[in-house]
């Protein structure tokens, strides 16, 4: 089981492989294969036959899911992908820095 660095409903880059340098949102996140589904990121390719729901059939595109190794957080106030620093606010309940300029992510 894999401790990962980012959630649902973050924006993070793809910092390598194939779609290096795309930034989108996560979609799911997958904890026992350590894996990440990011909008518009490794897209894959299935050929559907013809059912009651969908008559027409054809080609689907759908996000596949890649390592969440190759994503970092993106930090909207420095506008570049970064680490995270977790610290604890005046509430004593735990945050997400940005490494980089030290804003506070959630």
């Amino acid at each position: 089981m894999a401790n990962i660095h980012v959630k649902r409903g973050d924006v993070v880059t793809v910092i390598s492989g194939e779609s290096r340098g795309k930034r989108g949102k996560i979609l799911e996140v997958h904890p026992k294969s350590g894996k990440v589904i990011v909008d518009g990121v490794n897209i894959q390719k299935k050929h559907t036959r013809p059912t009651q729901t969908n008559p027409q059939g054809g080609i689907v595109e759908k996000p596949g899911p890649i390592d969440a190794s190759n994503v970092a957080l993106y930090c909207s106030s420095c506008k570049q992908p970064t680490k995270v620093a977790r610290n604890r606010d005046a509430k004593g309940e735990l945050e997400r820095q940005c490494k980089k300029c030290g804003k506070a992510i959630d």
